[in-house]
């Protein structure tokens, strides 16, 4: 979902990086072959992530939620040497289209795919600190998500989390139970001495969050 303009997303997408080949790729097969297309990040949250990824220079990622693996490619271009990512989905079916566009990317290698729910996935990393995490799945948890992960960030770490701006309607007049959820996640977050934090007004709404 997209709350930008649409001229001013067709500007802001000319103007950073092109679109790598083969996430061009995986974006069209996703649109042609997956039933809600539109949880894919796209061309340019994809680049904002890849930055990110590449500022921090992570040895280690966690994403939570992997949809078709665009946003774990984004992320795992900026990779430190010897880094990995481990990324989580909870739908078993997505497993054969994940593995196939993780082998097209090149770094089917320094991804590790875990399938299953992403509470009990995250509780068995019992000994791994992360640099970056990146929040992109059922967002009734994304709050118990946040809580869970921020024990396994280092200081300066970045949590990403995507959607907080669910469609406007967080700063509108909406009352139904998911609007309500992200509510309460951001006004949490928002008060939250542990971290920085700042909102980018990036497709759907972009919350990135810095560990101190």
């Amino acid at each position: 979902m997209d709350i930008l303009d649409a001229q001013l997303q067709m500007y802001l997408e000319t103007h950073c990086d092109p679109e790598p080949e083969t996430l061009k790729k995986i974006n069209r097969d996703t649109y042609l072959k997956q039933l809600k297309p539109n949880m894919l990040s796209g061309h340019f949250q994809g680049r904002l992530l890849s930055m990110l990824s590449k500022l921090v220079q992570p040895k280690l990622i966690l994403e939570i939620g992997a949809f078709t693996g665009y946003a774990t490619i984004c992320l795992a271009e900026g990779l430190a040497e010897g880094g990995v990512i481990h990324t989580i989905e909870v739908n078993k079916e997505q497993e054969e289209t994940l593995e196939k566009n993780f082998r097209l990317s090149g770094y089917s290698d320094r991804i590790i795919l875990h399938i299953g729910d992403a509470k009990d996935v995250i509780f068995g990393f019992t000994d791994k600190i992360f640099d970056i995490c990146f929040i992109d799945a059922d967002k009734k948890s994304n709050l118990a998500y946040f809580e869970l992960i921020i024990k396994k960030i280092r200081p300066g770490g970045l949590i990403i989390i995507d959607n907080v701006l669910w469609k406007g309607k967080v700063y509108g007049e909406a009352k139904d139970a998911d609007t309500e959820l992200f509510r309460k996640l951001n006004d949490a977050i928002a008060v939250n001495t542990q971290v920085e934090k700042l909102i980018l007004p990036v497709r759907d709404g972009v919350l990135v969050i810095r560990k101190k």
